[in-house]
């Protein structure tokens, strides 16, 4: 036996496949006569270049019409079919698996990456907006309801006349006289220079019984003893008016003695302060200044103002 031999057999028996080389060829091998090797399988050999593997496609607008297909038994084969191995190109490929995301070649997934990126983007130019939108709008407030800090030229700094003075949180009241609740003879005036109130107006017309001056005012921190300063003028004699305190006379006058020795009848140079020591309540009070009998009312008042404790100045 020699090297790719297997015996005495002959090439038939050995490979039923022989006859397509040519070495079983010069061995004598024989094509079976059942069909591809096997038994009672019908032979559909045939020369090349003999059988037609399509039929010619009919003109524009012309029918085609196809042979009808004979559908051989159940078992047996189909008379029209033809090996996978006889077609041009051999045997179709198989189905081609997909290939995985990450591979080159291939259809590929959505980009989850990218559109993420992409969302992640957007949002943040949409804060960004808003913030900007927020600080302009914050800016324009804030310019709009801003009130010119400079007063007008018609503005005065001077208070305005009022029956009932509040002064500013953390300070004590002040006001002018002529502003304040006349009653009687007493009127405003302003024909004697040296008045301090706004437009150099006074109260005048004290010198009669039942003339007075009242002054209604809150902020007063807390009760105790305050000092009731009052700018005032007297020329020859010294005058002495009553002070009632929340309803209450006050145990002594409100001394308008003539502490700048003006004899010459010119009040004008008799402008000056007294003051007295009333008690006050926390918040609302009311004082009155006025001409009862036994009074000396011969008088100019100017402005009233409160201090607290027990002072001079």
């Amino acid at each position: 036996m020699t090297p790719g031999d297997n015996g005495a057999s002959t090439p038939e028996d050995d490979d039923p496949f022989g006859y397509l080389y040519a070495d079983g060829q010069a061995r004598g091998a024989q094509p079976p006569t059942g069909g591809y090797g096997y038994p009672n399988s019908v032979s559909r050999v045939r020369a090349v270049g003999e059988r037609q593997y399509a039929q010619p496609q009919a003109g524009y607008g012309q029918q085609q019409t196809a042979a009808p297909q004979q559908q051989g038994g159940y078992g047996q084969p189909n008379a029209h079919y033809q090996a996978p191995e006889t077609l041009p190109g051999g045997a179709p490929a198989g189905r081609q698996s997909m290939a995985p995301a990450g591979g080159g070649g291939g259809r590929r997934g959505p980009n989850t990456k990218g559109l993420l990126i992409g969302a992640i983007a957007v949002v943040a130019a949409v804060v960004i907006g808003i913030g900007v939108a927020m600080i302009n709008g914050n800016t324009d407030d804030k310019s709009g309801n801003q009130a010119d800090a400079s007063p007008a030229q018609s503005q005065s700094s001077e208070p305005s006349p009022s029956n009932s003075a509040s002064a500013p949180s953390g300070e004590l009241p002040k006001a002018d006289a002529a502003a304040l609740q006349l009653a009687g003879n007493a009127a405003k005036a302003s024909d004697v220079k040296g008045a301090q109130a706004a437009g150099g107006t006074y109260v005048g017309g004290l010198n009669s019984v039942g003339s007075s001056v009242t002054w209604t005012f809150d902020n007063v921190p807390e009760q105790g003893a305050y000092t009731l300063f009052a700018h005032f003028s007297v020329v020859g004699e010294d005058q002495a008016m009553t002070v009632t305190v929340n309803g209450k006379p006050f145990a002594t006058k409100l001394p308008l003695k003539n502490y700048t020795h003006t004899n010459d009848g010119d009040f004008s140079k008799g402008w000056t302060t007294t003051f007295v020591w009333p008690t006050l309540e926390k918040g609302h009070n009311t004082v009155s200044i006025s001409c009862q009998p036994g009074d000396k009312c011969d008088a100019l008042l100017d402005q009233l103002w409160i201090k607290k404790g027990q002072v001079k100045s």
